[in-house]
């Protein structure tokens, strides 16, 4: 746990990935449990993509604002916006 109080860039980007993957393997297999007979999946996947990217605003508020670490924090933003990016490009077709 002593590892998470540190200010890395690095340390925010592995947070910034692992939390939204984490959340997504949840929400996918509750998903699939829970979705009614003769459907694939109880949230469609842009939904269940933006779900579990939200998680990131809390982390990211409570190492800038909490912690104050800017380092830790910046790499998770950074995170975030390539997600963010990426999903306008694959499921809204900006580019």
């Amino acid at each position: 746990m002593e590892q998470l109080r540190r200010d890395s860039f690095y340390l925010g980007l592995i947070i910034g990935i692992l939390f939204p993957a984490l959340l997504f393997g949840i929400l996918f297999a509750v998903s699939k449990i829970f979705a009614p007979e003769g459907t694939e999946y109880l949230i469609k996947l842009p939904t269940l993509i933006l779900i579990s990217v939200f998680p990131n605003l809390f982390t990211l508020r409570y190492y800038l604002k909490n912690l104050k670490y800017d380092r830790t924090g910046r790499g998770i933003l950074l995170v975030t916006f390539v997600y963010a990016i990426l999903y306008f490009v694959v499921y809204l077709k900006f580019v």
